[in-house]
């Protein structure tokens, strides 16, 4: 009764905000500190992604298809915000270890700068060429007519997407889960609400379609990030932006920029090759593609709350590794892995069990039913590797070596998943079955390749 209620304070506490300090703070206590606030985060935005793909479900497997199309494209906007939120992280949290909190606030300052300069840029390009890019994705024009407005919407609003990405990482390096928790629940809990009502109308409002999908996506997370810069602003937290922060240095932002090269590109190669996929399976026809993202987005409800989880790993090793408590930092990733893995186990049990009947809620077609099962009962045949190789992929990230994930990435997904998916495709007949068995062997293999070099130490002594 005793561990029970002093695991419920610890979650109550985790929910509150109190700001802690990770470098002396027991390590088990720690992980539910800071991963608390951090599955309830990315629940938010599992949540969110299965309710909007609930409702573009109900406007045909053509939105469906389109929404699958342009988030593979869009996969290229969160591998930068990705990206730079990973240096965010790293760089943040060195900086909260060494108790430099006037340097941590300086350097979140100019991550804000550099991500919205990027996202300036490529929203333009993507936002002019939308239709283009949903045909060279294999769209048919039918496709292309119903759904280029979402894709440009989605394109035009990604300054949003990337600034909760890069802000997020920083509150989370600075300690501070729950705020990004917050941000999200706000950006998220505006986007469930609006998606029904500007998607199919109220009273005399006839509703935008799937356009309005995009629009609920667009002015929640814009919402999301009005919050983060108040609290970012307002001086009242360890994390703070000050008079004295707001000065441009081209230094300190190409510094950023290389940082985020290995983190960008880590997850430009991981975009690319479900990009691939994607490509694929569109060969397949509109009711295998709308399949596919059905279970793509279910997946994804299950593995953002185990990034959740992993990015516990990534502030514990940055604050640690900035008080020069290496073997600390080590033993809370380990211990961070053995949970992430249980409880991926405990979701490649449900799906196994019931993933006929998660597809049946989003379908009412046969085929598109039986698509996602399969993807379902297929890839997470892999996830306990993949709960492993998810915290080894952010200590690394954390320490602020993103060069050996980035590598990794090279040699299975591009190396070996691809050319494994397309050879089991088409060479041996598979179709979209030999897709998925290229995707749960090659994480899995990810995973231990990862874990293997995790073992070696090198990460221990990166400078940032």
């Amino acid at each position: 009764m005793a561990k029970n209620q002093s695991f419920l304070q610890l979650v109550s506490a985790a929910i509150r905000g109190k700001e802690q300090d990770y470098t002396t703070l027991g390590i088990k206590q720690s992980i539910v500190l800071l991963a608390i606030p951090m599955i309830l985060e990315m629940l938010m935005e599992s949540l969110f992604a299965i309710v909007d793909i609930f409702f573009v479900g109900k406007l045909g497997s053509n939105a469906l298809a389109t929404v699958g199309l342009t988030e593979s494209v869009l996969m290229i906007v969160y591998a930068v915000g990705m990206g730079i939120s990973i240096a965010a992280t790293a760089m943040v949290s060195r900086r909260v270890g060494e108790k430099n909190y006037t340097e941590a606030g300086s350097i979140t300052f100019q991550l804000m700068v550099t991500g919205l300069l990027l996202a300036l840029l490529m929203g333009g390009v993507a936002t002019y060429f939308a239709s283009d890019l949903l045909t060279l994705m294999g769209a048919t024009p039918e496709v292309v007519r119903t759904g280029v407005t979402y894709t440009q919407v989605i394109f035009a609003g990604n300054a949003a997407i990337l600034m909760l990405f890069l802000v997020n990482g920083a509150f989370r390096g600075a300690g501070q889960p729950h705020l990004a928790m917050r941000a999200l629940w706000i950006a998220n809990g505006t986007n469930i609400i609006l998606d029904p009502l500007l998607i199919f109308g109220l009273g005399n409002f006839e509703g935008l379609g799937l356009a309005g999908a995009a629009w609920a996506t667009t002015i929640g997370r814009s919402l999301g990030v009005v919050y983060q810069l108040y609290h970012l602003f307002n001086g009242k937290h360890l994390l703070k932006i000050a008079r004295e922060n707001l000065v441009l240095s081209v230094g300190v932002m190409w510094h950023i920029l290389r940082l985020s090269a290995g983190g960008v590109g880590q997850y430009l190669i991981d975009s690319a090759s479900w990009i691939f996929l994607t490509r694929l399976i569109a060969e397949f026809g509109s009711n295998t593609l709308a399949g596919y993202t059905i279970a793509f987005r279910v997946i994804i409800f299950t593995l953002l709350p185990a990034w959740g989880l992993s990015s516990a790993a990534a502030t514990l090793v940055g604050q640690n590794l900035g008080a020069k408590k290496a073997k600390r930092a080590e033993l809370a990733v380990w211990l961070t892995a053995r949970y992430n893995m249980i409880f991926m186990a405990v979701a490649t049990l449900s799906f196994i069990l019931f993933g006929r009947y998660v597809s049946d809620f989003f379908s009412n077609d046969a085929e598109v039913i039986h698509i996602a099962t399969q993807a379902l009962q297929i890839i997470t045949l892999g996830y306990i590797f993949f709960g492993l190789g998810m915290v080894m992929v952010q200590a690394f990230n954390g320490a602020g070596d993103t060069r050996t994930p980035a590598f990794i990435n090279i040699g299975v997904l591009w190396l070996l998943e691809i050319p494994l998916a397309y050879f089991l495709a088409m060479y041996f007949g598979l179709g979209a079955t030999g897709v998925f068995i290229a995707i749960a062997f090659c994480h899995s293999f990810h995973a231990l390749v990862t874990g293997w070099l995790f073992k070696q130490g090198t990460w221990k002594r990166v400078k940032v």
